[in-house]
């Protein structure tokens, strides 16, 4: 149950993001996405916490996946840039991640 939340989480708060760049846009109505999405984000969120997740890990899962998610939505929404360097960086994001939820598994 703790990974479905944070899944729950992930993806609200990407479907905030982007609705935050369509709002700036000039598309104001998009603000209430932005809102709601958020709101859920941080209440799947704190589910997650609840059922047994260590914060680091929760916390660690949702940035990664978030900056990861919402770069490619960028780029496949908003014709935004996606170089090999930037590739590279969410890589990386993700190696760290993962390193401190094999950490957080260690005794």
């Amino acid at each position: 149950m703790q990974y479905l939340l944070l899944v729950c989480a992930i993806l609200t708060e990407v479907v905030a993001t982007v609705s935050l760049r369509v709002a700036a846009g000039g598309r104001r109505i998009f603000y209430a996405v932005v809102a709601v999405g958020y709101i859920l984000a941080f209440v799947a969120l704190t589910g997650s916490l609840r059922a047994g997740m260590p914060l680091g890990i929760a916390y660690g899962i949702w940035a990664a996946a978030g900056v990861a998610l919402t770069t490619i939505a960028s780029r496949i929404l908003f014709d935004e840039p996606l170089t090999r360097t930037m590739l590279l960086g969410i890589g990386f994001i993700i190696a760290g991640v993962l390193l401190i939820e094999v950490g957080g598994h260690q005794g």
